[in-house]
């Protein structure tokens, strides 16, 4: 067990310390809440108030991106001529939720369109050659792309030559050369003024629907009644939740807990959450399910279900979905238990600094998901490939710190195609250069990653006395949500505590115990996969924990626990 990093905010400067006091008195809360703001950049009243109460009027004008005009005058022409209109999107969370909201928005006003989701397996990643050809024998004569098209020059400059032209929206870094479509909308151009740059695919597009609405003088509130797509795309796609990703967090989040949709109130049934839904239980509870659609069948399934408006059918479609999420999990536990069994057994790695492993029978769809519980374990920047149509496709994950983009980037020589994100990326490559470039990225990693970049952290917030814990202080501590990169849920060290009565040990791996320090109150702290602490605790030594503080709900009695993230023995 790889023991953890606990990484501290710097202290406070004499400024700080004095904002922090200011604050305290103008908000009337206790100095280590004002000290919570002032660590996520809130330093006076006016930006308290926004940032405890989002409000949908601080969203920026869609019309500040780049080629938004021309996004505007191409749609509204298509429309106005009776064009067939393609709402193309990528086949995870982000994709199908951007298609919905897309499509779904569109077809209330305007019937001559389709949508279309690539198929993971044949089609792979991006637009593809299929699509082309399907849009041109079905008379397609534009295709709005989301969530994916930014680095397809080759196939929108062949679309071009057959009459269809493309507005993208997209949010992955551009490469040297954007494709000739009528608008590229992207804020992550260089030459994008746009003030925010975290969008999501399916938060360009909203911003695309809301430019359109603008300029039809039509009114907004039938686009916000899709947040909680919106939400849903945020949480998985994991960007951070500032700016205007809050504020469309915050009110999807109102939106899926009030009235959500026929289809995701389906899945919220399946996946059997209970109480309010935040960003984790759409990360954990929600996201999973409406990937395994594209990742054991098809993606267009997710969509299905997300347009759904008829209660049985959209729990029909639920229930097929979460079979696949039960069949995903299956591959998933298996090929995991294969790669790590490759990794411990094969000794390249014991000096390796990353993990680049290939299996031919893999399952396409689920290698991102392993890549990650390799991560869990080893804790470094990982690839896991497997054979699609002839070449090694795969999926890489990294460390926080580690940008694997780039480090891939320096090996496009042996690559077909790549593409991604800093923490997150996808790459296809012949398979003859499978060693060559395990070796590569190995160098490449090993030159730039730091010695702590291979260590797991966790990142406290302060020093708390439990004592300060009080239903008024967490009351608070909930509003500054909701809670993701950006705004990570606070976590506290408290020190020198000591069990009250005997710790638990749950299924093997599992630890709970009541603690408390001096004359506090006495708090129930669980910790998942801390279960290795028992013999320890059991002792009766004194220990430090970092933990966030939750709500416990049983019975109909609500209590505040501990969800311990570590436990530092003395």
């Amino acid at each position: 067990m790889i023991e953890k990093r606990w990484i501290h905010y710097p202290e406070f400067n004499p400024d700080q310390q004095q904002v922090v006091s200011e604050l305290t008195d103008s908000l009337n809360v206790s100095p280590s809440l004002a000290a919570l703001l002032v660590q996520r950049g809130i330093l006076d009243f006016e930006q308290s108030k926004q940032f405890f109460r989002p409000d949908l009027t601080l969203l920026h004008d869609p019309f500040l991106m780049k080629d938004m005009d021309l996004a505007v005058d191409r749609l509204v022409k298509a429309i106005a001529s009776g064009e067939k209109i393609l709402v193309y999107g990528d086949y995870d969370v982000d994709g199908t939720t951007s298609v919905t909201l897309f499509y779904g928005f569109l077809k209330k006003i305007y019937p001559n369109l389709d949508y279309y989701i690539p198929d993971r397996y044949e089609e792979g990643y991006g637009v593809s050659w299929q699509s082309i050809d399907w849009a041109h024998e079905n008379g397609f004569t534009l295709i709005v792309t989301l969530d994916c098209g930014v680095k397809s020059v080759d196939k929108v400059t062949a679309a071009l030559e057959r009459g269809i032209d493309f507005i993208i929206c997209d949010h992955h870094r551009p490469g040297d050369e954007l494709p000739p479509a009528i608008a590229v909308l992207d804020p992550k151009r260089d030459d994008c003024p746009y003030p925010y740059k975290e969008l999501t695919g399916c938060g360009v597009g909203f911003k695309l629907l809301q430019a359109f609405c603008i300029n039809q003088k039509m009114d907004q509130q039938a686009l916000f009644d899709n947040l909680d797509l919106l939400v849903v795309s945020i949480a998985a796609d994991i960007v951070p939740i500032t700016g205007e990703n809050r504020i469309l967090a915050f009110y999807g989040l109102k939106r899926i807990n009030a009235a959500p949709r026929t289809g995701i109130k389906a899945l919220i049934q399946i996946a059997g959450i209970t109480g309010s839904l935040d960003i984790t239980n759409v990360v954990f509870g929600l996201s999973p399910r409406i990937n395994a659609a594209g990742r054991i069948k098809h993606a267009k399934e997710a969509v299905r279900l997300l347009l759904s408006e008829v209660e049985d059918e959209a729990f029909e479609f639920a229930q097929e979905i979460n079979k696949h999420n039960s069949e995903r999990r299956t591959f998933d536990t298996s090929i995991t238990e294969q790669a790590l069994f490759m990794i411990e057994n094969d000794e390249w790695f014991a000096g390796a600094k990353s993990t680049v492993l290939y299996k031919e029978d893999w399952h396409k769809g689920v290698i991102g998901i392993v890549a990650s519980r390799c991560i869990e374990k080893y804790h470094r920047p990982t690839i896991i490939l497997t054979q699609s149509h002839g070449k090694a496709a795969g999926s890489a994950r990294s460390v926080p710190g580690f940008d694997v983009y780039e480090a891939i980037e320096e090996c496009a020589d042996l690559l077909e195609q790549y593409g991604g994100h800093t923490f997150a990326a996808g790459l296809t490559l012949p398979l003859d250069n499978i060693e060559a470039f395990k070796t590569r990225f190995n160098d490449i990693v090993s030159s730039r990653i730091l010695p702590d970049q291979l260590v797991p952290m966790i990142n406290i917030d302060m020093l708390l006395e439990l004592d300060i814990i009080t239903p008024k202080f967490y009351n608070i501590l909930r509003q500054m949500g909701p809670f993701g990169p950006g705004n990570m849920t606070p976590v506290f060290e408290s020190r020198n505590v000591t069990l009250s009565g005997r710790p638990s040990l749950l299924k093997e791996k599992h630890i709970k115990f009541d603690v408390k320090q001096n004359n506090s109150a006495v708090y129930t702290a669980v910790g998942f996969g801390l279960g290795h602490y028992y013999p320890d605790l059991a002792n009766g030594r004194p220990f430090s924990i970092c933990y966030a503080l939750e709500e416990n709900n049983f019975r109909d009695k609500k209590t505040l626990q501990l969800s311990l993230k570590d436990i530092k023995l003395h």
